[in-house]
């Protein structure tokens, strides 16, 4: 059970975990004034991407990366996930690659199918 209070991520004074900002140094914990949106920050002197998942995995997409000091999807690697009970579905490696191959030339697949139809169509007499 998560306990009510934890350090501010800048000066490590314990603060309700509710806090919108820290009472104390004024630094923002929750992403737009939005209690329910965390903004995980780094410690001073690092970043977060060095021991996030989404960095590790390669599928984060945030402007900062890899230099980022606060962020709202950061997912610690450290840490032992809610979630990790859940098998975690992701596509393999070649799905990947042949939805990615068939998003660049889907124009060329449409214009390929309309060639075959207009053929079948033109063959069967119709």
């Amino acid at each position: 059970m998560p306990t009510s209070t934890y350090p501010c991520p800048r000066c490590q004074k314990y603060i309700p975990r509710k806090a919108i900002a820290c009472p104390h140094c004024h630094t923002p914990l929750k992403a737009l004034g939005h209690a329910g949106i965390p903004l995980h920050q780094a410690a001073p002197g690092e970043v977060l991407c060095a021991t996030c998942l989404y960095h590790q995995d390669d599928s984060c997409n945030y402007p900062q990366r890899p230099t980022a000091k606060d962020c709202i999807m950061y997912v610690d690697l450290r840490q032992p996930s809610e979630e990790s009970d859940r098998p975690v579905s992701r596509p393999i490696p070649v799905a990947r690659q042949m939805q990615a191959w068939v998003s660049r030339h889907l124009a060329w697949i449409i214009l390929g199918g309309l060639v075959v139809i207009s053929i079948w169509v033109v063959l069967s007499g119709g």
